[in-house]
């Protein structure tokens, strides 16, 4: 396992912190420490760059799974300004996870978000 492993760790900690971040002032601080000020997330359902942008896709993702939490499954794989992991959308009702989905993030060399590739492995049917 790579010796820089910990930073990959801090960096997915702070991604989940923003995606779970509830009100917009912690929304605002949880994306300014997770990313860098022109960091992008790119997913098939968005392709945004800079801290508004990025603030308003995960306040969009609360409004359309209201009482959902990110959590992480498995473990961070990293290796030089790159990690990947998987994560799920979980109902904090129910335990129910119809959203799931990894992403490859790339690191600054202060373990700073710059850019999200996200992939969704399963989602919901639509009506």
């Amino acid at each position: 396992m790579p010796a820089n492993t910990d930073r990959h760790v801090t960096a997915v900690a702070r991604y989940f912190e923003a995606w779970n971040a509830t009100g917009p002032e912690e929304l605002t601080n949880a994306v300014a420490a997770a990313w860098t000020e022109d960091g992008t997330y790119t997913d098939p359902l968005a392709d945004v760059r800079g801290h508004t942008q990025l603030a308003a896709v995960v306040s969009a993702a609360h409004e359309q799974f209201p009482g959902f939490t990110f959590r992480l499954t498995g473990s961070v794989d990293g290796h030089h300004d790159t990690a990947r992991f998987s994560w799920e959308l979980v109902s904090e009702a129910d335990r129910a996870a119809p959203v799931a989905g990894s992403d490859v993030i790339t690191l600054d060399a202060e373990g700073r978000i710059t850019s999200v590739l996200g992939f969704l492995d399963r989602v919901p049917a639509e009506a």
